[in-house]
């Protein structure tokens, strides 16, 4: 064990909750420490259902391209809880994580702090001492009183593509969802609207119009989409004819579209946009893995990773194996408790032969692997369960050799199943 892990297995005690949405305890670590997120570099902070990561990654991928300096923030992490802080484009050292995370211990006293805010006060500290041109703020969860939202003046908001998810925490509407990650709205700061339901958009229009914060959106401002083997972008400066994203799946056109919007909003160019879309990497969505003992299980059959957990994400997995060259697909699915189980499954039975459910190893709010088979049977999938995903891996390779074998369903087993292949 790390001296952070030891930090962090320290800090996941100090509130007897996961998640507790509220901006008071972060104003409070946050003064304590001098009000680190007032000195970082000019923010650009993105918030959204599905499609935040990969937007960070091309934004992060076309702002490295110009040689600039990028802070990175983003969560969960899969394999270590070092990749949610980037410093200057890499991986925050062991001994500087320790030393923030020792840092913001000592300022709380002991005070109640959940995990994520605490984290994300180390966060802070870090991007306030190391120089970069730009940070890039991921939203852990909503908008309005996420943890990253103590920023008053960024230099750019983005909304990705919102839909329902963490009823529990954002609301059951579209609408109260919305209403959340709008939160991340300031006074007089352009925002970038990706695609949204018409109903999304309205709340965003809404709150916008009231900050006088000047929206860039969708199919009004600028577009983007796939024209054979091109991406073709356009907005009000003109056309631009590039190379497909180089992460797969027809919803990255919608997310390469945002983060070019972004760059765009932010002064660059053609140069910067190509990068974004042929640079930016984010692991476990729609994965290839070439090695590890998965792979070896595997034998002949392709084998893919993806992290995406709810309604949209299944969808928008569905439509990425559609695009893929046709081959037999068998599914090996992992979820948690608090998911829309069965709604993330519907748009893979057109796409799938089977799925094997599993359950997350040393996750508490892991779905039983029979709950999980249950629920896609259900919709109907024809569903086993294994006891872990390389057996599961193990029996698809034996009974259907070539196919082409999906883990899939939370970014947790993901995470899993990176750690143990390298």
């Amino acid at each position: 064990m790390t001296s952070s892990d030891a930090i962090l297995a320290r800090l996941m005690q100090l509130h007897p909750k996961v998640i507790d949405l509220s901006l008071d305890r972060m104003h409070r670590i946050l003064a304590a420490l001098g009000n680190p997120e007032r000195r970082i570099p000019p923010a650009i902070h993105i918030a959204g259902t599905n499609g935040k990561g990969s937007t960070q990654a091309m934004i992060r991928a076309g702002l490295e391209s110009a040689g600039l300096r990028v802070h990175a923030y983003t969560s969960p992490h899969l394999a270590q809880f070092h990749e949610r802080i980037r410093l200057a484009g890499e991986l925050i050292p062991e001994t500087e994580l320790a030393a923030v995370l020792e840092e913001c211990e000592a300022a709380n006293g002991g005070a109640p702090i959940t995990f994520f805010e605490i984290t994300t006060a180390a966060a802070f500290l870090a991007f306030s001492r190391a120089p970069a041109d730009y940070t890039l703020l991921e939203v852990g969860l909503g908008g309005r009183l996420d943890a990253t939202n103590v920023i008053d003046s960024p230099a750019l908001t983005v909304i990705t593509p919102i839909s329902i998810d963490h009823t529990q925490y954002l609301g059951e509407t579209l609408e109260q969802i919305a209403g959340e990650k709008a939160g991340i709205l300031k006074r007089r700061v352009p925002c970038i609207v990706a695609p949204q339901e018409p109903a999304a958009r309205a709340v965003i229009e809404e709150k916008a119009e009231r900050l006088f914060a000047p929206l860039r959106i969708a199919r009004q401002d600028w577009d983007s989409r796939r024209e054979g083997d091109a991406l073709i972008y356009q907005d009000d400066h003109g056309l631009m004819d590039l190379p497909l994203p180089v992460l797969p799946g027809p919803h990255q056109i919608v997310n390469a579209g945002t983060a070019i919007a972004a760059l765009r909003e932010l002064g660059f160019g053609r140069i910067e946009a190509r990068a974004a879309v042929t640079e930016g990497e984010w692991p476990a969505r729609m994965q290839r893995l070439t090695h590890g003992p998965l792979v070896a299980a595997a034998g002949d059959c392709e084998l893919w990773l993806d992290g995406g957990h709810n309604p949209a994400g299944g969808a928008a997995v569905a439509a990425t194996l559609s695009a893929m060259a046709k081959k037999p697909t068998h599914l090996v699915c992992g979820m948690l408790n608090t998911k829309d189980v069965a709604g993330y499954m519907r748009p893979l039975t057109s796409v799938a032969q089977s799925l094997t459910a599993v359950a997350i190893p040393g996750e508490p709010n892991t779905l039983p692997a029979e709950d999980t088979a249950a629920a896609a049977a259900s919709v109907g999938l024809a569903a086993t369960t294994a006891p872990d995903a390389l057996t599961a891996v193990r029996r698809i390779a034996a009974d259907h050799p070539g196919a082409r074998i999906l883990v899939c369903g939370s970014l947790y087993l993901a995470g899993q199943v990176l750690r143990e292949n390298g």
